[in-house]
């Protein structure tokens, strides 16, 4: 008996060993030295340490995440062919990044069964109908814009309608939300004047900054990433333009200051996240793992990995431990009001039908070399909106 009991005792640990090794397979593609690094980096430095944390207490249900990072550098051919080699490995989910290669890969992911959570915020991800296997973890692009443009209008006091521009790249990223965002001008009553096309590698924007000065632009709506936005600043600056510039998400962060020299006060971003540090549930964890202070996109890739875990423990319960791409997107449409502990402006909700994971924004103003929140706005979920 005693014998059979060390046995058995025996096998339960073997059993035990077994299955604490194994592993979940996860892709991750990341933008760290490219157009798009400046922002990238700190965004995949977020979605690793939640990884690493978790991974450090228990994994999911005791399996480990195996998530490598690859950094394609902004290149959609790169980006393509690593994404390939995530679905020979087998991978369940991919943590990916730009709108570009994102938007290219949607045909792959969905064909492929695998489940893509985006660093962009492109509208044309939103639509399961279309894009079925794409979800990200902040307001779309246009519902940002048109938050923005709201604030604007709302704060607007002249007779007259306020006059407004748009600079972004012309790129995927940039081009994104501008269809939506003119018609929702044009609706508040905005005047809209025309759009200036500044590159996310651009050293200099004097002449697309003389044009807007030029055309009287009460407000400037930026689609760069932050040292793109950084030249943009401090060449109007320079022209000594009154113009208020209100930007993408990835165009003003704590970087700016140092960027743009002072060129950045009064600036507006329309935010995804709280500030590290914020007094919210979810930022003490964030704040005993990572404890130097980080820039708002560190807090937004923390939160993708937080709800693909969450996906993956939904998953694997649900499928006794044998998670499959689809059962991983399955999972991501159960979510109502998932609760980032505030790190995000509103509860997460995925359905089967709507990708839109919530329709608030944060409105944090450059103030004194700091980023000061001054309103978060929220817009209905209008179906018209879905993929625009």
């Amino acid at each position: 008996m005693k014998i059979a009991a060390m046995v058995a005792g025996l096998a339960l640990v073997l059993s035990g060993v077994a299955f604490s090794a194994e592993t979940i397979k996860v892709g991750h593609l990341a933008d760290l030295t490219g157009p798009t690094g400046d922002v990238g980096k700190p965004y995949a430095e977020g979605v690793q340490a939640y990884k690493n944390y978790i991974n450090a207490h228990g994994g999911i249900n005791g399996k480990t995440i195996e998530m490598q990072m690859y950094d394609y550098a902004y290149d959609k051919n790169k980006a393509v062919n690593q994404y390939k080699k995530y679905k020979e490995d087998k991978v369940v989910a991919i943590e990916g990044w730009g709108t570009g290669d994102t938007e290219a890969l949607a045909g792959f992911v969905s064909t492929d069964k695998i489940p893509y959570i985006s660093g962009s915020y492109s509208a044309h991800l939103t639509n399961p109908a279309k894009t079925p296997y794409n979800f990200f973890c902040a307001a779309d692009y246009t519902t940002a814009l048109r938050a923005g443009l709201l604030y604007l209008k709302e704060g607007w006091k002249e007779k007259r309608a306020p006059k407004v521009v748009f600079i972004y790249p012309n790129h995927p990223y940039g081009i994104a939300p501008i269809k939506g965002g003119k018609e929702y001008a044009k609706e508040l009553g905005f005047e809209v004047l025309g759009d200036e096309d500044v590159s996310l590698k651009a050293i200099e924007a004097n002449s697309q900054l003389l044009s807007v000065k030029n055309k009287g632009a009460d407000f400037a709506w930026i689609g760069g990433t932050s040292n793109s936005t950084a030249v943009i600043l401090k060449d109007a600056k320079k022209l000594g333009l009154k113009t208020k510039f209100f930007s993408n998400i990835w165009g003003i962060d704590e970087s700016t200051p140092k960027l743009a020299g002072g060129a950045e006060e009064g600036a507006l971003v329309m935010a995804g996240s709280v500030r590290y540090g914020d007094k919210v549930p979810g930022m003490a964890l964030l704040m005993s793992v990572e404890k130097t202070p980080q820039v708002t996109h560190y807090i937004r890739g923390w939160v993708a990995m937080m709800v693909l875990v969450e996906a993956l423990k939904r998953a694997d319960k649900a499928t006794g431990g044998k998670i499959t791409g689809t059962a991983v997107k399955d999972a991501l449409e159960t979510f109502r009001d998932f609760d980032t502990g505030g790190l995000t402006p509103a509860k997460i909700t995925f359905t089967s039908t709507d990708h839109r994971p919530y329709m608030s924004v944060n409105i944090m103003e450059m103030q004194k070399g700091k980023l000061v929140i001054k309103q978060t706005m929220t817009l209905p979920r209008k179906a018209e909106w879905l993929g625009l």
